[in-house]
């Protein structure tokens, strides 16, 4: 089976590294020409799009800043014209104690859920009016095992986070999908990658492997090319779905 993204415009973004990096990595060896979105890893975003080729570029904002959304996309529109695709895959992961002072335990709730569900929900806000106007898109969503089966205590705000984005992503898909628009959920396990290195740190490469069914850690290239065929449009019937990609650490 082939996928081929030739004339296709994709926007990914935590792209500079990690998850993010591998997505953009197959879609353009598919054809795709990528938005390579970065909040700080500037210099990788673009490695990475020299390297792609095809057109791709490099985008830089701070996605927890609402007009940094609205100045991407627009930025994205006069350099391209037209999107076809978007990836929401960029998120963080914030240690926060509940002993922490109550100020900055809502500092790190407020920014966790600026940069993984307000971003996602204005971008994606503002692909569904572009796609509207040129004849459908598709959404994929990078959530986690988490919005399913809960995370760490100090990890409170990550979970909810993703789980908020399943139920902005379930939605997108039913609301649009007769304007030519899918929206789909990945859900990955815990995945071999620099923001998953503190975890490491904190609990040990063994606790992270406990659970999983699998001999090895998911790594991003095990993501990428599920992520290639939902946009590929030969998913389409499955918008709305959630694809759990966690080595069968949680099973529904």
């Amino acid at each position: 089976m082939e996928i081929n993204f030739s004339g296709q415009t994709v926007l990914v973004t935590g792209a500079s590294r990690g998850i993010g990096a591998a997505i953009a990595r197959r879609l353009g060896t598919s054809g795709a020409r990528v938005a390579i979105h970065y909040g700080q890893g500037r210099d990788s975003a673009e490695a990475l799009a020299r390297e792609i080729g095809n057109g791709a570029r490099a985008f830089g904002a701070d996605l927890a800043e609402p007009d940094a959304c609205a100045s991407l996309w627009a930025a994205l529109e006069s350099s391209y014209g037209v999107i076809h695709a978007l990836v929401n895959n960029a998120g963080i992961a914030v240690q926060s104690a509940l002993s922490t002072a109550t100020s900055d335990w809502l500092a790190d709730w407020n920014r966790t859920m600026a940069v993984n569900l307000t971003a996602t929900g204005l971008l994606s806000r503002a692909a569904i009016a572009h796609f509207q106007k040129h004849g459908g898109g598709r959404i994929v969503n990078i959530a986690s095992r988490a919005a399913f089966r809960g995370d760490q205590p100090d990890y409170l705000a990550y979970a909810a986070s993703k789980g908020g984005m399943v139920a902005l992503t379930r939605s997108i898909a039913r609301g649009f999908g007769k304007a030519g628009i899918k929206a789909f959920i990945v859900a990955p396990g815990f995945t071999r990658t620099d923001m998953a290195q503190d975890f490491i740190d904190q609990y040990g490469e063994d606790y992270a492997t406990s659970d999983i069914a699998l001999n090895r850690l998911t790594e991003p290239d095990d993501i990428a090319p599920t992520v290639a065929f939902l946009l590929s449009g030969l998913a389409d019937h499955a918008t709305g779905s959630t694809i759990d990609l966690n080595a069968a650490s949680y099973v529904r």
